[in-house]
């Protein structure tokens, strides 16, 4: 780990302070009570209300209060323990209709992690756990959620990135990457043939939230070994079916 930026910690401190008493402070009361300069305090302050993060109290000169933007992060927050609690329910309903291993995935820059995840019962299945990260481009998860960004943000996270393989399958030229992602958005599945893991392939499904917005993914890992063109078509639509499910529980009433 790098080392901490004196700056962002002392403005961490000073938000966490308003968890404290009636949620409301002054800058003398952050002064006495994290021992700082009063012109540090004063310019945390300034920069703190200017992101929104605190705000004045109305009717209180001088006082100031927890802002939106604090509101923001924290429904974000319970967004995902929400997202992560029904995709393990949905992720063991469908490993327990075909008995391979199902994982829940959410895009972080251009990584995915996996924020559920229920294995297979046979002997050989996919290894992994929940928390782990893979490079998006290498997983039908990952290609899912790439596929369904704007194109701006999608060329932010792309341009200028070495895309690294981790098997010889994997895509590793960014031309060929946006012509399969052109693909899984006509498809409205992803596949992935042996692109992260020699031995397994997978199929993956977008879950959307109320307002439509791909949040997610919901894939089905299966060992090349049980792998056919006719299974292929049976999992794209059980994660299909997976996905949709996790996406009315988020509240998606819509059409995708």
């Amino acid at each position: 780990m790098g080392r901490l930026v004196p700056a962002v910690t002392r403005a961490l401190d000073i938000l966490e302070l308003f968890l404290e008493g009636d949620g409301t402070l002054s800058a003398p009361d952050i002064t006495r009570k994290l021992q700082l300069p009063r012109t540090t305090v004063h310019e945390l302050i300034t920069t703190l209300a200017a992101r929104s993060y605190v705000v004045p109290v109305p009717d209180q000169p001088g006082r100031f209060r927890l802002g939106v933007r604090t509101y923001q992060l924290g429904s974000r927050y319970a967004e995902q323990l929400d997202l992560a609690a029904e995709g393990q329910q949905v992720a063991r309903e469908v490993a327990e209709t075909c008995d391979e291993t199902v994982h829940v995935a959410i895009l972080e820059d251009a990584d995915v992690i996996y924020i559920a995840k229920v294995d297979s019962t046979h002997a050989v299945r996919m290894v992994s756990a929940a928390g782990r990260r893979l490079p998006a481009h290498c997983t039908s998860v990952g290609k899912m959620l790439l596929a369904s960004l704007p194109e701006p943000e999608l060329d932010a996270r792309i341009a200028g990135r070495e895309l690294v393989g981790m098997t010889p399958n994997s895509i590793t030229d960014p031309g060929e990457l946006l012509d399969v992602l052109a693909g899984i958005r006509d498809r409205g599945v992803a596949f992935e043939h042996r692109e992260s893991n020699p031995d397994v392939s997978c199929v993956a499904a977008p879950v959307r939230d109320r307002s439509g917005r791909v949040v997610a993914a919901l894939s089905i890992s299966v060992p090349m070994i049980r792998w056919s063109e006719e299974r292929e078509t049976e999992l794209a639509e059980l994660a299909t079916k997976g996905a949709g499910d996790l996406s009315l529980r988020l509240g998606h009433r819509g059409q995708g």
